[in-house]
């Protein structure tokens, strides 16, 4: 069975609602799923949900992401593999301090 991770339409008319959800390819966009992981509102500035857990799961066992569901989530995802898996991101170095150039003295 090929699953793809997309989303699913809820809310009322011009007040949409995304569920993302995983589903088999065939089944309709507002179809059945097999699991919900995360929501998003794009009327609401930043309000995106997902359980990171469950989705690199279903990644990891070769569901797809469809073209929408991968360009929305795109930055959330960068900044994902630049912190690292699940730690926090790490303080600056401290600087040294230049080392001094010996004068020449003749």
């Amino acid at each position: 069975m090929a699953t793809v991770i997309r989303f699913s339409r809820h809310g009322t008319k011009k007040r949409p609602y995304y569920r993302l959800v995983v589903q088999d390819k065939t089944s309709p966009r507002d179809g059945k799923f097999i699991e919900h992981i995360g929501s998003f509102n794009p009327l609401k500035e930043g309000a995106i949900t997902i359980e990171r857990p469950r989705l690199e799961y279903w990644l990891s066992v070769g569901a797809k992401m469809s073209a929408t569901v991968a360009n929305t989530f795109k930055p959330i995802m960068k900044s994902w593999t630049t912190t690292g898996a699940t730690e926090a991101p790490a303080a600056p170095a401290p600087k040294k301090p230049a080392a001094k150039k010996p004068s020449a003295e003749a």
